[in-house]
């Protein structure tokens, strides 16, 4: 197993959703249902963002922030999550929704869109990667369609993800880097596993996926660009992950001096990585001060 979801996906409860809410009046498709909202009034809505690439038939979850205006331009996260999982374990297993309505409200981040979609096997397996027909998906479909049903801010686009998630969101990042400002790993890796698109995969094809080399190769223009990175990392990795992974790309980004932030979990928080610093990626992702 490479990621702890099945952990996180265990919990389902809901918080009442507001009654009388629209998602027209959201900018949102009238196919969108809310399903959670948050202690300061933050939605998150489900519905399907078309996927062109496979035509996967799962649903997407959006998160709206507290006070949401579509008359406001605000900035997007896109959040990827691990093999196995779904954009469920975003909303009912992390609480994305309360994390970030608190982080909004107390002025750590700035008020944000987030959107969850579906990727990868719906099969109970890890063996996939956010990249191929799921890379041409978040940048063909998911990221147009924010933009055409949201006022965002292109400038401060930021993607995340666990795990496989972190692999995919760093990847596509860097192989995209004018579309994306942030790129977040949350106990992710950086050299892809020889699995789903790239079992049979060669060599030309792994390095052009291979974000020890991209970031390398691409770190005057990323600097130019100010493309930041967030990193999260229990002190023993998950499953196949190993910790010093992510030490040893914080390295390398410290030394093409591209502006990073690393997070560790503390010891006394074994097992708890993805719920303990999802505030302090919020943060990152979304920065208050910025």
């Amino acid at each position: 197993m490479r990621t702890l979801l099945a952990v996180l996906v265990a919990t389902f409860a809901f918080v009442p959703a507001s009654a009388g809410a629209s998602p027209v009046e959201s900018g949102l498709p009238p196919s969108f249902v809310l399903v959670r909202t948050g202690p300061a009034g933050g939605t998150v809505w489900e519905g399907r963002i078309a996927d062109r690439q496979v035509n996967d038939p799962r649903l997407s979850d959006v998160y709206l922030p507290p006070h949401f205006s579509p008359s406001l331009r605000y900035p997007v996260v896109i959040f990827l999550h691990g093999f196995w999982g779904s954009p469920s374990s975003f909303v009912h297993g992390l609480h994305l929704a309360e994390a970030a309505d608190e982080e909004i409200t107390s002025g750590r981040a700035r008020p944000f869109i987030g959107v969850m979609p579906p990727g990868g096997p719906m099969t109970k397996t890890t063996e996939d990667e956010w990249a191929g027909v799921w890379e041409n998906y978040v940048v063909r479909d998911v990221v147009p369609w924010v933009d055409e049903h949201f006022l965002t801010n292109p400038a401060r686009r930021a993607i995340g993800g666990l795990s496989a998630g972190g692999y995919g969101a760093v990847d596509i990042g860097l192989r995209h880097p004018t579309m994306f400002h942030t790129l977040e790993s949350w106990g992710g890796y950086f050299t892809p596993f020889h699995d789903g698109p790239f079992a049979h995969a060669t060599k030309q094809v792994l390095r052009a996926h291979t974000p020890t080399l991209l970031v390398s190769s691409k770190a005057r223009q990323l600097r130019g660009l100010g493309t930041r990175f967030f990193l999260s990392t229990g002190t023993s990795g998950h499953g196949d992950v190993k910790a010093r992974w992510t030490f040893e790309f914080a390295d390398e980004l410290a030394q093409l001096r591209l502006p990073h932030k690393l997070w560790v979990l503390p010891p006394v928080k074994r097992g708890h990585l993805f719920r303990e610093q999802l505030p302090a990626a919020i943060d990152y992702a979304s920065p208050a001060a910025t």
